[in-house]
């Protein structure tokens, strides 16, 4: 069987040379609007690192996520992704959206065969590669239902599984865990901090949930209200593997989710 996920862990943690994202002064203006939605983002992520994007709505976060990954343009500044201009379909690059986006016309194994098909993946090995990806999130036995027999948090697990069938090294997600409900947001937290340990590449997450940011990341950035600019950045320094409940209890945790829970309400207030 395919291994998942299968690269080296030294690798994984390797931040030297260039960095995975670089952005500059970056800025985006849409016409008829009276504010930019972001200005001034400066931002570098190290190859390796993990970092969660936090501040208020609409302060340009999803934005900010959606020209590193090629989707939007911007007007001011400058960024590159690995050493070239941001560009949509790289390869190498994964997106998970808040919403699990499942078509629902294909069994959980069907939607996460679709980017290997895309690509012109044989049948018989994307089908290998998919029934792994669905081990890998606990799903193997649930391959073969259809999303409207998949709970919330299944269809969930499928996305992911989706997301990095593909063995992407940078990873861009928007609210994962968004429509979830607490205990099952939590759930799904630690089941990709598991994925995690075994993936050699970048991510970088926009959330609302200050505590996930928290736990996932290597590096909370904190953005200002729009226009959006970065204000702070926080270093996380658990170590891992982590706990995602585990975490919650430590001293540093609640200082870290205070500290930067004081900046965004600072931020929001009129």
């Amino acid at each position: 069987m395919t291994q998942f996920l299968s690269h080296s862990k030294e690798t994984a943690r390797d931040t030297a040379g260039q960095p995975a994202v670089h952005a500059h002064d970056v800025g985006l203006t849409v016409p008829g609007h009276d504010l930019p939605i972001i200005s001034g983002v400066s931002l570098d992520v190290r190859k390796g690192e993990f970092v969660a994007l936090v501040g208020p709505s609409g302060s340009g976060k999803t934005t900010f996520l959606n020209i590193v990954a090629g989707l939007q343009g911007y007007t001011s500044g400058e960024v590159l992704v690995r050493g070239e201009p941001p560009r949509r379909g790289r390869p190498d690059a994964a997106y998970a959206l808040a919403r699990d986006a499942l078509l629902p016309w294909r069994t959980a194994r069907g939607n996460v065969e679709l980017a290997l098909q895309v690509r012109g993946m044989k049948k018989a090995e994307r089908r290998e590669r998919a029934q792994a990806a669905l081990e890998r999130v606990g799903l193997g036995d649930a391959a073969d239902r259809y999303r409207s027999q998949l709970s919330q948090g299944m269809r969930q697990r499928v996305a992911l599984a989706r997301t990095l069938v593909t063995e992407p090294s940078f990873l861009l997600l928007d609210e994962p865990f968004a429509a979830l409900d607490a205990q099952t947001r939590l759930l799904m937290q630690q089941h990709l901090l598991e994925l995690l340990e075994q993936f050699d590449g970048t991510m970088l997450v926009v959330t609302h949930d200050i505590g996930e940011a928290i736990t996932l990341a290597d590096r909370v950035v904190v953005f200002s209200q729009r226009p959006g600019h970065v204000i702070k950045e926080y270093p996380v320094g658990f170590p891992r593997p982590r706990n995602a409940v585990e975490l919650r209890a430590e001293p540093r945790f609640g200082e870290l989710f205070e500290e930067i829970w004081s900046d965004i309400s600072a931020e929001m207030k009129p």
